[in-house]
C-alpha cells in the first residue's frame, strides 16, 4: 500500500541553487496532517519552475517509504 502525503512548498529559486550547487541534499517540509518529513531534495526536479517550487504537491511512497512519484496538487 503506498503512503501520499500532502506538503505545501514554498521554495524561491535562489535557494534551489543550495541543492544544485551541492550545499543541500534533502529537504524538510510540514505534512498538511502536521509532520514533518524529509526526501531528497531531487525529486523536486520534476516541479521546479523558474521562480522556485510553490504550491501544495502530493508525494507518494512506497511500503519501504521509497519515494515513488509527486505531482503538483494546486498553486
Amino acid at each position: 500500500m503506498y503512503q501520499r502525503l500532502h506538503v505545501v512548498l514554498k521554495i524561491p529559486a535562489y535557494q534551489l541553487l543550495y541543492y544544485y550547487e551541492g550545499e543541500v541534499d534533502t529537504v524538510a517540509a510540514k505534512a498538511v496532517d502536521g509532520r514533518i518529513i524529509h526526501f531528497p531534495a531531487n525529486i523536486l526536479r520534476a516541479v521546479v519552475q523558474n521562480n522556485g517550487v510553490y504550491g501544495t504537491f502530493e508525494l507518494v511512497f512506497d511500503e519501504n517509504n521509497k519515494f515513488v512519484s509527486i505531482s503538483r496538487v494546486s498553486d
